[in-house]
């Protein structure tokens, strides 16, 4: 592939088209070095100056679809992450289940008292030593970021709780901890308030290897919209239903039912999601 294609990136910059960083995003959906070889030679036919980056991972995802639905999966994840709306309901509880993933005791949309006010919590999670407070950042497009101002009122509101906990009967024991967590990414004043102040800050990217993407390849705890066999409205349908996991799917496979599915795709559906479950 030539290196002098320039690609439009969402933000509308434009940068010179680096072949590695293709290869290595198939290679991380777990597609094989040969998987890889062929979709990339595939996509060479479709490269031109000024191709968007959306464009180029469609195609890739349309390929890897074709030869390969699982890793297609794991390949849109990004893309399915933003599809947990559009209200940030279904994202709240993605996240409570990888935090709970993690080993904590967890509770979704909680009203906390501070020492001053009360407080509508995304997320409380806690084990014997640690309880956190988590905020949970949507958003349904890749072009938007999680500004600086966002920590800033999240900690004020941590600052408040945290009072609160470090005076109740029973919690001496534990350290208190704010998170914040986005599907997006932080921009640098964001992360650097954060670093400084002790947030815990958690984007699709950063910080490396505890992005929110390590953490979901990790566990395993694919989100329904990754599931390349459903439609936009089917996996509407299953969010509706408080079904955001895979896994949560296949411990209700027969819900597949009210969504108009019959037999050999309902198989099919299930055989997806437990592929991606259980690799």
């Amino acid at each position: 592939m030539s290196e002098k294609i320039l690609v439009e990136k969402h933000s509308g910059e434009k940068e010179v088209f680096d072949p590695e960083k293709l290869r290595a995003s198939i290679r991380r959906s777990g597609a094989s070095p040969q998987l890889t070889g062929k979709v990339e030679d595939a996509l060479e036919a479709y490269l031109e100056d000024g191709i968007t980056t959306k464009e180029i991972y469609r195609r890739a995802f349309q390929l890897l679809r074709k030869f390969q639905r699982s890793t297609a999966a794991r390949y849109s994840l990004k893309k399915a992450i933003m599809e947990l709306g559009p209200s940030g309901y279904p994202f709240e509880h993605f996240v409570g289940a990888v935090i709970e993933n993690m080993g904590y005791s967890v509770e979704v949309g909680q009203q906390v008292r501070g020492q001053c006010v009360e407080h509508e919590v995304d997320v409380v999670a806690h084990n014997d030593h640690q309880q956190f407070m988590v905020e949970c950042k949507y958003y349904n497009s890749q072009g938007k970021q999680c500004n600086v101002k966002v920590p800033l009122y999240i900690q004020a509101r941590f600052q408040d709780i945290e009072k609160r906990w470090k005076s109740t009967p029973g919690l001496e024991k534990r350290s208190f901890h704010g998170w914040v967590v986005t599907n997006t990414r932080f921009t640098k004043d964001a992360m650097d308030y954060g670093r400084c102040i002790g947030l815990r800050m958690v984007s699709w990217d950063y910080p490396k290897k505890e992005s929110l993407k390590d953490m979901v390849e990790q566990t395993g705890l694919f989100p329904v919209t990754v599931l390349t066999l459903l439609n936009r409205k089917q996996k509407q349908g299953l969010l509706d239903k408080e079904i955001v996991l895979c896994r949560q799917l296949l411990e209700k496979p027969g819900i597949l039912n009210t969504l108009g599915l019959k037999g050999n795709k309902i198989d099919k559906v299930l055989d997806e999601a437990r592929a991606l479950v259980e690799a």
